[in-house]
């Protein structure tokens, strides 16, 4: 078998809480007459730190965007726009079907705990993964391969015998730094990005079974960092 084990990115993957994030910073944009592209943004996705939209658009217009005054309303903001994100297609197909499988299953994501979390148990998929790794349990995230890395160790197998899902450009080089096979599951907003080398790319977790991603992988050679 290819893979033993498969590892799932949180945002943009399982659930679409990216689009939600930048439509809310376009908003943010606007007010102060500027325009935020997708090609500023992207750097931010799948990461953390990627890019500061607070002193992008201080710089763009001219005066400071604090931090205090926007923060708060983007988090609660964010939080209300997901709730109506329902599970992005195949996921729970994937999951069922890793289990069946007997594979072991990680979640690993660049966002907090407490933030993954409660949209996990939402949907009632906390108890569908072996390990769940995030920003808080590594001092690098993503584009780093430390998350996969270290799920790697929780679910106690090699990192070549992992099958890692991503949606971002900044996932897809973390999997393959790890050594991993990687993925490409773009979504509406990443759909449009330029995507690093990876060894396969899926329209969604929906268009192919674990089983038919096993058989295509089954003659390349396996993964290197």
């Amino acid at each position: 078998m290819a893979f033993t084990a498969v590892i799932f990115d949180f945002d943009g993957l399982i659930i679409d809480s990216e689009t939600p994030l930048f439509e809310i910073w376009q908003e943010i944009y606007a007010e102060h007459g500027a325009t935020l592209a997708l090609e500023d943004w992207q750097h931010a996705l799948g990461t953390q730190g990627g890019f500061d939209p607070y002193a992008d658009l201080g710089g763009r217009c001219g005066r400071a965007v604090t931090r205090d005054r926007w923060r708060d309303w983007v988090s609660r903001e964010h939080w209300r726009r997901c709730e109506t994100q329902p599970l992005l297609p195949g996921v729970a197909e994937r999951l069922a079907e890793a289990r069946t499988m007997g594979l072991k299953i990680a979640l690993a994501s660049s966002s907090e705990a407490a933030w993954v979390r409660p949209w996990l148990e939402r949907h009632a998929l906390l108890g569908a993964f072996d390990a769940l790794c995030t920003r808080d349990d590594v001092t690098a995230v993503k584009p780093a391969p430390d998350l996969f890395l270290l799920a790697a160790r929780r679910l106690g197998v090699p990192a070549a015998s992992c099958l890692v899902f991503e949606d971002s450009p900044n996932g897809l080089r973390a999997a393959k730094a790890a050594g991993m096979w990687a993925v490409a599951v773009p979504n509406v907003l990443t759909r449009p990005l330029v995507f690093p080398p990876h060894d396969l790319a899926l329209e969604s977790l929906a268009s192919h079974t674990l089983a038919a991603l096993r058989d295509a992988l089954e003659g390349q050679a396996a993964p290197r960092n």
